[in-house]
């Protein structure tokens, strides 16, 4: 039996939380395309860049919860390149939540808040080697754009990211 899923805006104070969850499930998905001491580091600054960004207050950060337990988080706003359209700009979830249907729950809320705030079309970039989050995305809506992009972490050696890409249909 499923759990019960809560999904609320993240506030300044959900900075741990967000920074936690964005930290595990960085762990859990890309060691492999890192060194350790990169990646180290990496985690640390996913753990901890939370606070700042929800001060900022510049664009929408969600949370979803599993039975009161923040598992989940999207982080998005108006696309920096495309006008009338949303990005995506990260979709993480703690691994005690894979599974349980959080990231789909969370997934709906956040599409639903992105066409209410008027956007015709979302789009995201995931790394090209992440089965996982790629199949997530194709199920949740989202076709590949055809558009690939190699991508520069920190560490000089940058890695291929695919791009999908969601039209709203209105009125069906």
């Amino acid at each position: 039996m499923a759990g019960v899923f809560e999904m609320f805006q993240a506030s300044p104070d959900d900075g741990d939380v967000v920074g936690e969850i964005h930290a595990e499930s960085w762990k859990a998905a890309y060691a492999g395309f890192f060194t350790a001491e990169f990646f180290d580091a990496a985690v640390s600054r996913r753990r901890h860049k939370w606070h700042g960004v929800l001060a900022e207050g510049k664009d929408t950060i969600m949370l979803a919860a599993l039975d009161g337990r923040p598992l989940a988080f999207s982080y998005f706003g108006p696309s920096p390149t495309r006008p009338e359209s949303a990005e995506m700009f990260g979709f993480y979830g703690h691994p005690d939540g894979w599974g349980s249907g959080v990231a789909k729950a969370l997934m709906n809320a956040s599409l639903d808040t992105i066409r209410e705030k008027g956007f015709k079309r979302v789009h995201l970039w995931t790394l090209r080697d992440t089965p996982q989050s790629r199949r997530f995305y194709a199920k949740s809506g989202f076709t590949e754009s055809g558009a690939v992009r190699a991508h520069d972490f920190g560490d000089g050696n940058p890695i291929e990211q695919v791009e999908y890409e969601l039209i709203f249909r209105f009125g069906s």
